[in-house]
């Protein structure tokens, strides 16, 4: 199977234009294509992940992957999928952000002389001269058609920012530049940035004339790739320090019985004919299909030696198996005790397994908390240094939350 063929036996394509031209430059390798990632954070998270995973499998097929990083357009924001205005960054921010994400992205692609690149479209927006930009590419967009776009219509209620406003054309332009500057004749993106990327693609065809060779295509699932990136208690980064490794193979070890073989497909390098055959399975067998998932992607993201020690973290609570050791940790110092006790509900919020007290003490009070096994329901509960001791006690919160505290 051809990766055009495999990339939609996957789930991965949603929509394109110039589908014959598409499969066969992508096919044959020829295609330098590019997808962006706006630097709003200091790490990319699980919502980026299906980006990365195709860029490594469009590289494997000899394709040139072009990362570009925001620096430009981030500094304004993409309305798309936004309720509200995103908060205003610095120079500084997006500079140490595009910086984290280039070492997280070189665990997916590999950049340098002839293979993948990393560029920032601060090189060519910052210094714009306004009105030789917007007389140089304002006339190839449509007020009108602009306001049609879904990235638009949604916010309109709410309101809708000139500054916003301009971003199809910044990223139109992106394209453009991208295009004249490394022969990038493709674009990846989301679902909702079909406009945008229309935008692009149509910019560079008017002014460059029908032949210049741009396409573009989108990912399924877009917006399901960015709830994945999203739990109750905050986002799943990629970075260790964030969520750790063990955090992140717990992610996806909990994923619902319904996504676990779309996520097999869309997300890990299994041969497809190996997903197909889990198909069949059911029951206590898909939480087999959801460790081979979590064991694939926390390999992908944190290395072989990360994800085996998540395993055996896992397996060592849940099964009654595996090395205790790799159990996610919270060490309690000096001033955690008061006459060499901590209450529960206090233990419960220093080890993150409760994010308020109000929210710990309901835990306890509703049956939903245990240490070493045994339910505690009392809230006022004092949990002693010396019970604690040298080995340290599992303190668990709900069906699959759970900590091992010890003593630093």
């Amino acid at each position: 199977m051809k990766i055009y063929e495999e990339l939609t036996a996957r789930g991965l394509i949603a929509q394109v234009t110039d589908e014959q031209e598409i499969r066969e430059l992508v096919n044959e390798g020829k295609a330098t294509f590019y997808i962006g990632f706006d630097p709003t954070a200091d790490s990319l998270h699980v919502g980026h992940f299906m980006a990365l995973c195709l860029m490594k499998r469009l590289q494997m097929a000899g394709n040139r992957p072009i990362a570009l990083l925001g620096g430009g357009t981030g500094m304004i924001g993409d309305p798309s999928g936004r309720t509200d205005m995103r908060q205003m960054m610095n120079e500084d921010t997006i500079c140490h952000n595009c910086d984290c994400f280039k070492k997280q992205m070189s665990r997916f692609i590999e950049f340098g002389e002839g293979k993948a690149m990393m560029v920032n479209n601060a090189e060519w927006l910052r210094d714009l001269n306004y009105i030789e930009f917007i007389r140089d590419i304002g006339p190839y967009f449509s007020v009108n058609q602009m306001l049609r776009a879904e990235c638009y219509k949604q916010r309109m209620e709410k309101g809708l920012s000139f500054l916003e406003f301009n971003y199809m054309l910044m990223q139109s332009y992106d394209f453009y530049e991208l295009y004249k500057r490394y022969g990038c004749n493709m674009q990846f993106g989301g679902n909702d940035q079909w406009s945008n990327m229309l935008g692009g693609t149509d910019l560079i065809r008017r002014k460059l004339g029908r032949d210049a060779y741009a396409m573009t295509i989108t990912l399924l699932l877009n917006s399901e790739g960015k709830k994945m990136g999203k739990t109750q208690s905050g986002a799943v980064w990629l970075d260790p320090d964030k969520t750790t490794p063990y955090e992140f193979y717990q992610y996806w070890r909990n994923v619902a019985d319904a996504d676990v073989l779309k996520c097999l497909r869309l997300l890990t390098f299994l041969p497809l004919e190996q997903i197909d055959e889990m198909d069949k399975w059911e029951g206590s067998q898909l939480n087999r299909a959801k460790e081979i998932l979590a064991r694939e992607l926390t390999g992908l993201v944190h290395g072989e030696d990360e994800a085996k020690k998540a395993e055996a973290g896992a397996k060592a609570f849940f099964a009654g198996g595996g090395d205790s050791e790799n159990m996610p940790t919270t060490e309690l110092e000096e001033e955690d005790f008061q006459e060499d006790a901590i209450d529960l509900i206090s233990l419960l919020v220093k080890a993150e397994l409760s994010a308020t007290r109000s929210e710990a003490r309901r835990a306890i009070q509703q049956g939903g908390v245990s240490l070493e096994g045994e339910k505690i329901t009392d809230f006022k509960y004092l949990v002693k240094k010396e019970d604690i001791g040298e080995k340290g006690l599992v303190l668990k919160k709900g069906k699959k939350n759970f900590k091992k505290i010890c003593l630093k």
